[in-house]
């Protein structure tokens, strides 16, 4: 079981919503605003220094476009299509 920010799984997670967002060329403050969270609580999640919970996961990939099952394929370490 992942219980780390840091495990390498959880990292490139987290690095497909920010190249998704980057991609989309939406900035941390128009995601939030997106997610109606303040701008710092994307920051901690993009930083991992916080963890997305399965329901803020499933609204970061709907605000972003992105299905869940993709993230779902790299966190437990398989490819994704």
């Amino acid at each position: 079981m992942i219980k780390s920010v840091h495990h390498p799984n959880y990292k490139a997670l987290i690095n497909w919503l920010v190249s998704a967002r980057e991609e989309q060329s939406l900035t941390v403050r128009e995601l939030a605003d997106l997610l109606d969270e303040p701008h710092s609580v994307i920051v901690k999640i993009e930083l991992r220094s916080r963890k997305l919970s399965v329901q803020e996961y499933c609204q970061y990939c709907e605000a972003l476009q992105l299905d869940p099952v993709d993230g779902l394929k790299i966190l437990s370490g398989s490819k994704t299509k």
